[in-house]
């Protein structure tokens, strides 16, 4: 039997490894350079959205709609209550509607809450002779999530910062197996950031403790690239996935970010999977 220190255990060699990235990373020669490294983030907390920040005193209101599109997307006939322990292939698609709230309570916590509204449909595998409905269409609540952000150490001319943040999602949907969550699901994560002349550079990973599963796992690990163009555009890349270990669902993700006043900003994101059970677009 596994024991949660454990279960962890792969996430504990990759955070070795993401320090040892981070703090070997070219240090910044002087006070101007430092001040450079804070250009892309203007030295405020992370938050769950790609490449936004928040400051202490600030209120982070940020509404989005999304659609997703898997010509592969894998499923089980034993999810649907026909039995069937075996992996297919069905045609997958959703859209979601939802807002995230972010609160910058210090200058070195957050407080997020995000919820959406969510439809999906997946239309079974050719190939699958179980009882599994031709198509399946779902619609209602999907993840209501909290977190906990913080910057643990500020980023100096010799150190990266070091963040780190609790996401704990609430079981939304008892019934329904495209959309929301079964029961409780607690993700810790950390990650470094380091700033250059030439943008920002992030690492960071979680973990997961889904009731479910009733066993602690790996959670996504991603690499991210942000830099800020001009005083009211901004881009960011990034490459994510790894999510209970396999090497099957990582993702490029893109985004672009336009300033249009001093209260009102832009974001458009678009992500492409490049394994096999990753989301296609």
């Amino acid at each position: 039997m596994k024991t949660p220190i454990q279960g962890f255990a792969p996430l504990l060699g990759i955070a070795i490894g993401l320090a040892g990235v981070a703090f070997t990373a070219p240090a910044a020669a002087a006070d101007h350079a430092q001040l450079e490294q804070y250009r892309d983030t203007g030295r405020g907390v992370q938050t769950s959205a790609f490449g936004t920040y928040v400051h202490k005193g600030e209120l982070v209101v940020y509404p989005s709609f999304s659609h997703t599109i898997d010509h592969n997307r894998e499923y089980q006939p034993d999810m649907f209550g026909v039995g069937g322990d075996v992996d297919y292939r069905g045609k997958f698609w959703s859209s979601e509607t939802g807002v995230m709230v972010s609160y910058g309570w210090t200058d070195w916590l957050a407080l997020e809450f995000t919820t959406a509204y969510m439809t999906a449909s997946l239309e079974k595998d050719p190939s699958d002779t179980y009882a599994t409905p031709a198509k399946t269409k779902e619609s209602g609540l999907g993840d209501v999530e909290g977190q906990i952000r913080v910057r643990c150490l500020k980023e100096k001319a010799s150190l990266p910062e070091l963040f780190a943040y609790l996401e704990v999602t609430a079981p939304t949907q008892q019934s329904k197996v495209l959309i929301g969550d079964e029961k409780w699901d607690v993700k810790p994560g950390f990650g470094f950031a380091r700033g250059f002349s030439w943008g920002t550079l992030t690492i960071r990973t979680t973990g997961e403790y889904n009731q479910s599963e009733s066993k602690p796992d790996l959670g996504e690990t991603s690499i991210e690239y942000l830099k800020r163009l001009s005083p009211s555009l901004q881009m960011f890349v990034g490459f994510e996935g790894g999510e209970g270990g396999p090497l099957d669902e990582w993702h490029v993700v893109s985004d672009l970010q336009l300033r249009l006043s001093k209260l009102v900003s832009l974001k458009i994101d678009n992500t492409v999977g490049v394994m096999s059970k990753s989301n296609d677009w």
